[in-house]
């Protein structure tokens, strides 16, 4: 296993999860309900940026490797997971919502675990599509995990839930594309 700064912010990002999701289990009289929800959105805001950094120092130093392609769209799932399931958990996420969210990631991670050892991994590449649905994700969740108001205008929670219902929309259309990219091979394989 290769070891660089690229893949040591992966697994920062990794670390970070049972942050996130812990941070909301600590005793009230540690961390005020505010406090909790600011700490949790603050771990998740610097998780997502490790997420985009890793792979632009990874590509920029050319220290790109099999595995920190393998650790960074897991970390990335274990991250959206873990605070989908807490935000579920306190009736702030519709739990269909995260299902769904939550089922494509697994579904389209099988499909790629099957496709890349029939040697055709190529056609499931991340798209555009999934790297908006990710986007979207991204910004919802801490959102959600906030659930305030920024600026003395900005409703996160209400904007946190219509992006990660569009999320969820983009992740289902995200799902068919790669399920009808996939869908000859799956015919003549399957």
């Amino acid at each position: 296993m290769p070891f660089n700064f690229p893949i040591l912010l992966t697994w920062l990002r990794v670390a970070l999860i049972p942050l996130v999701v812990g941070v909301f289990y600590l005793p009230d009289a540690w961390l005020s309900p505010f406090d909790k929800a600011v700490a949790s959105t603050v771990i998740f805001i610097v998780a997502a940026v490790t997420d985009w950094f890793d792979g632009f120092l990874a590509r920029r130093w050319n220290q790109t490797s099999a595995f920190g392609a393998f650790l960074d769209p897991v970390a990335d799932k274990l991250m959206v997971a873990g605070a989908l399931l807490v935000l579920v958990q306190f009736n702030e996420v519709n739990a269909v919502v995260a299902f769904i969210i939550i089922g494509r990631e697994i579904t389209i991670s099988a499909l790629r675990e099957w496709m890349a050892q029939i040697g055709a991994s190529k056609s499931v590449a991340v798209s555009s599509l999934g790297k908006i649905k990710t986007a979207a994700q991204m910004i919802a969740i801490p959102m959600l995990l906030f659930k305030g108001t920024l600026f003395s205008a900005i409703d996160t929670y209400y904007w946190g839930t219509l992006l990660l219902n569009v999320a969820a929309i983009l992740t289902v259309w995200s799902m068919l594309y790669y399920l009808r990219k996939a869908w000859p091979l799956i015919k003549e394989r399957g």
